[in-house]
């Protein structure tokens, strides 16, 4: 039987190795594989497949909103009109939203992403005995396992 873990790469993960070791497991019966950090940039614009859930307009809009209201009430008192006015208002609002979102999303999140500092996991794989299965799987939860899943 197998049993399979992913862990975070932490103490948590050498002590439940370390306790397996103890109980009797023989080493060359653990098996720790940890997976790859993503290497490539996070993607601004989603596309039809892939969407992270982050809208670049939606502060465009609200923005675009004040400004063309805003346009509109001063263009009675100017040459083109209330019409005009306000929907170079708006255009403006949309551009100047859409600069700060976008200036958000390329600035700051991204030194906040990589000030949290996100660390790969590692799957830890045990074989052993029908009879050890219970016993690794209490080992393995009691250490923090994020997932655990057993193969006969």
């Amino acid at each position: 039987m197998q049993v399979f873990s992913t862990f975070e790469t932490s103490l948590f993960l050498e002590m439940a190795i370390a306790t397996l070791t103890q109980k009797g497991i023989p080493s060359e019966s653990i098996f720790a594989v940890p997976l790859d950090n993503r290497q490539e940039n996070h993607k601004i614009l989603d596309t039809l497949h892939r969407s992270d859930g982050t809208s670049l307009i939606d502060i465009g809009f609200a923005v675009a909103t004040g400004f063309s209201v805003i346009g509109a009430s001063i263009g009675f008192r100017l040459a083109w009109g209330p019409i005009y006015w306000g929907l170079i208002g708006g255009f403006v609002g949309f551009v100047l939203g859409f600069a700060i979102r976008l200036f958000i999303e390329l600035a700051v999140k991204k030194r906040r992403r990589v000030l949290r500092g996100k660390h790969s996991e590692v799957i830890l794989i045990v074989d052993c005995e029908d009879s050890q299965a219970e016993l690794i799987e209490s080992i393995l939860w009691s250490h923090l396992a994020l997932g655990v899943a057993k193969v006969q």
